[in-house]
């Protein structure tokens, strides 16, 4: 019996492989889980182009050829296998998986909500990515919204996290100005992490909301209810230049980024998130204006479970996501046509369609590398 593994080429994610590893025997303490489905969007292909730099290459490496890597996806799975006495064959569970049709977990610091994967080449990577959520007792799952939690929640608690920091920082001080609203500027604003973070913001006083896309998502943008206004890169003259603001950076575009930095001569803070637009990608050097500063998510989370209490900071995002669930799958005007691909050859294309661009911004890709995927 077989693992398949999809990789990608490290310093090449265009190019991909299936790898099939057989399955040893299943030490004592271990679980096997059968990897169901998982979703592929463009937050996936950021881990990939930071692997490196933020160490997502070590949660699934591959030991055969430190070159290849195993992209990290969320998504569910059901135990298959268990040499574990408190978990049971059947279970189903949520959390961080590779593309691939199993995986082995060591779970330990066992709650009747969730577990740790104990694995020791995760023992020192952040513990929000080694977190398995125990569906049966999970209070943001629902059956019938796999696909949209997949989907969405993780970009979702990293949309809050990011209008919570901006809001910790009271903006940074653009929204303070008297006579000035402050703006916040969003780049790839069609993308999933960005319209989550503009539906946070859109609750905000004294705050403009823009989003910055291609010409071919303005329309979809403008569909979403939650930007004030929508540009194309193209229309950035149309930022009044001395308007106080804050870039909020989800493309990862180096020569927008720095067009952006020279027109706002009162941008007070730039937030780069992610990496959609993977060839434009560049580093930060001789920006005018504020550094690019990368927003790390679990930094957010460790400070507000210490200020609140993991507790309160969990009913907030619940709270806050059923909101958000609620809006994006309104029978009026639902935001995502959720799409299923099963088999290695759909996976390959589809991930090739999301590494390009290419992917429509109305879609929700949902995968598995085994059998169809049941609605």
């Amino acid at each position: 019996m077989n693992t398949t593994y999809f990789e990608v080429r490290k310093n090449s994610l265009g190019t991909t492989a299936f790898r099939q590893k057989s399955i040893a025997a299943l030490p004592e303490g271990q679980i096997r889980v059968r990897i169901e489905r998982f979703a592929l969007t463009s937050n996936n292909i950021t881990y990939a182009a930071m692997g490196d730099a933020m160490q997502y290459w070590q949660f699934f490496p591959v030991t055969e050829d430190p070159e290849w890597g195993r992209i990290p996806v969320w998504g569910f799975g059901v135990v298959q296998e268990s040499q574990h006495p408190l978990i049971e064959p059947g279970e189903r569970l949520y959390g961080y998986f590779p593309m691939a049709s199993s995986l082995d977990l060591t779970p330990s610091t066992i709650s009747g909500g969730h577990f740790f994967d104990a694995a020791p080449h995760r023992a020192t990577l952040h513990p929000v990515y080694n977190q398995y959520m125990r569906c049966s007792v999970d209070p943001f799952y629902t059956k019938q919204t796999e696909d949209l939690q997949a989907l969405l929640r993780p970009l979702f608690i990293t949309s809050w996290l990011i209008d919570d920091f901006l809001a910790d920082n009271a903006f940074f001080g653009a929204t303070t100005e008297p006579g000035h609203k402050g703006w916040m500027l969003l780049s790839s604003a069609s993308s999933k992490t960005a319209y989550g973070t503009a539906f946070q913001l859109a609750k905000r006083p004294n705050i403009e909301v823009v989003g910055l896309t291609s010409a071919g998502n303005v329309a979809f943008c403008e569909s979403l209810g939650c930007y004030d206004r929508v540009l194309t890169y193209g229309q950035l003259p149309q930022i009044a230049p001395d308007a106080p603001s804050v870039y909020v950076d989800f493309s990862g575009d180096a020569r927008f980024r720095k067009a952006l930095h020279t027109h706002c001569k009162r941008l007070k803070y730039s937030s780069s998130i992610g990496a959609t637009h993977i060839a434009d990608m560049g580093g930060s050097k001789d920006l005018p204006g504020p550094k690019a500063t990368l927003f790390f998510a679990p930094a957010q989370i460790k400070k507000r479970s210490a200020e609140w209490g993991s507790q309160a900071l969990a009913q907030r995002l619940l709270q806050s996501w059923r909101d958000f669930l609620a809006t994006v799958a309104g029978a009026d005007s639902p935001w995502l046509a959720v799409q299923h691909h099963a088999g290695p050859d759909a996976v390959k294309a589809t991930y090739l369609e999301v590494l390009c661009g290419r992917a429509d911004p109305h879609t929700g890709h949902i995968l598995s590398l085994g059998a169809a995927i049941e609605a």
